[in-house]
């Protein structure tokens, strides 16, 4: 099968739209990929996170993904860190990557124009973690032969810098790594946050799905809507809450409640109870298999542990034939 690559970084409280817009996708790759995900704690490095803080983190992540029934007996999981092989890669793919390149990644650009608009000195706040984060990303990708990295368009210049990093190996030592295929998924649409832009831990917006009941239900009820009354018709089209919804209804429910928008006899604190009663069921056994595990971390180490050797075997003969072919081996 070919390989599907995707890393996750511990960034904590997943939420629905982490679920709807990047696991569920990622994970139904396995039916026709041999999975590899890593959790990236290398990338998480960049923000200088407190230890103790960046290990809660990682649990947290890899939780998430084997209670969302990421099969671990079936694809590679690991952390990225437990890889010596990746940092070898990159300062390899450093010594052949363009300075230019660099500088045209969004991250540093956005920083670069954040300081700029606030008349601070271009590269405050920049350290060459974020720098040259597209780098390890492609060491990353290239390591283990990837031939697809699912990522939303809005990380296409990820997979572009990678396959620019991989085709200029190839041209300066000849035909050496595989360059991999970015999978866009545009079918998957954004999850609306509570206030109606997209879902997003930075807007402080989110639904987090392993929080408790009663911090849920709170979020829930923050659901931005309108004053129309329950008897008056509404555009579900134009309704925040209604477009949350969706994504747990059943078609026969999401029509049904379409219509009382249409018609009118809902009203939104109703509708909100049933938001809340439906995630509750529906990540019901997801959010007790996350708490065990993050009860027996043990269980956690050893998937990963297995996961780095199976890792490591895969990528080890990809960086053999890459420092053959720059001259450190013969």
């Amino acid at each position: 099968m070919k390989i599907s690559l995707t890393g996750i970084k511990p960034t904590g409280n997943i939420h629905i739209g982490n679920y709807f817009g990047a696991i569920k996708p990622a994970l139904a790759l396995t039916e026709k990929y041999f999975g590899v995900y890593f959790v990236a704690d290398l990338h998480a490095l960049n923000s200088n996170p407190a230890p103790a803080e960046l290990q809660q983190l990682i649990y947290e992540v890899a939780a998430s993904w084997m209670a969302f029934g990421l099969d671990t007996e079936k694809a590679i999981f690991f952390r990225q860190s437990d890889i010596h092989e990746i940092p070898e890669l990159t300062a390899i793919l450093s010594a052949i990557t363009p300075k230019g390149l660099m500088n045209r990644a969004h991250a540093y650009k956005a920083t670069v124009d954040k300081n700029a608009e606030t008349g601070r000195d271009p590269d405050d706040g920049v350290n060459m973690g974020l720098y040259t984060y597209p780098i390890l990303m492609a060491a990353d990708i290239l390591l283990y032969d990837s031939d697809v990295v699912p990522v939303g368009l809005d990380q296409k210049q990820h997979v572009e810098i990678t396959r620019d990093i991989a085709e200029n190996l190839n041209r300066i030592y000849g035909k050496t790594l595989k360059v991999p295929e970015g999978l866009f998924a545009e079918e998957v649409r954004d999850v609306p946050g509570i206030d109606g832009r997209k879902m997003s831990k930075s807007y402080g917006n989110t639904l987090p799905i392993f929080a408790s009941e009663k911090a849920l239900r709170k979020q829930v009820m923050r659901i931005v809507t309108d004053s129309t009354p329950p008897e008056a018709p509404k555009n579900p089209d134009k309704d925040n809450l209604f477009q949350i919804f969706r994504f747990f209804g059943t078609p026969e429910r999401v029509e049904e409640v379409r219509q009382l928008y249409l018609h009118g006899g809902l009203a939104y604190g109703t509708l909100k109870q049933e938001l809340f009663e439906t995630m509750l069921t529906t990540f019901h056994p997801i959010r007790e298999r996350f708490n065990h595990l993050m009860e027996n971390k043990s269980e956690i180490d050893a998937v990963l542990a297995i996961g780095a050797e199976k890792a490591r075997d895969l990528g080890r003969p990809v960086l053999a034939k890459v420092r053959k072919a720059v001259g450190l081996d013969k």
